[in-house]
């Protein structure tokens, strides 16, 4: 007998693994370009979960710190607390923006990721990372980057993903666990 405490565990522990063990596969085989300032992460394609269940939510944020254990010795703990901290409110806000949508699909909440990783991960590289104090324009830069390479992972990815899940119908399939 499945419960919905049970299948809400399973899916955040699947979306967890899947995304910490596409970004270390990533870092392994191209490294640097899930780490680094200019990034593709594809495990971010996952965000997009958040949309369907909010099992995303603590599947990303623990995917996350598992993912960003892994770039310690070049990143240190910055990352896996900013990094970690921007994945759960990323994740929160595209949950609650999950029915706003352009064109049927969920634009808002894609946005959601770009926004909060640009502003915290981009001040954590400009404030621990850059020589010479924290300058507001080279923030404004740093972030940019980030919530460049953000939203490149979800508009190219996740929102044909988000297109793919509900045309088959897994929407209906992940959602059952509200």
């Amino acid at each position: 007998m499945k419960t919905k405490s049970t299948v809400y565990i399973v899916q955040a522990a699947v979306i967890a693994a899947l995304y910490a063990a596409l970004t270390i596969l990533q870092n392994t085989l191209l490294p640097g370009t899930a780490s680094m300032a200019v990034q593709f992460r594809v495990a971010e394609v996952l965000t997009i979960l958040a949309v369907f269940t909010p099992a995303a939510i603590p599947g990303l944020t623990i995917g996350c710190v598992i993912a960003n254990i892994s770039s310690l010795s070049v990143l240190g703990p910055y990352d896996m607390i900013f990094g970690s901290l921007a994945s759960l409110i990323a994740a929160v806000l595209m949950y609650l923006l999950r029915s706003k949508r352009l064109f049927k699909l969920p634009v808002a909440a894609a946005l959601m990721p770009a926004l909060a990783n640009g502003i915290l991960v981009g001040f954590e590289i400009e404030f621990f990372f850059v020589e010479g104090g924290f300058h507001f324009g080279d923030f404004l830069l740093q972030g940019g980057l980030v919530a460049l390479g953000e939203l490149g992972v979800l508009i190219v990815l996740g929102l044909p993903l988000a297109r793919l899940i509900e045309k088959h119908g897994f929407d209906k399939k992940l959602l059952a666990i509200k």
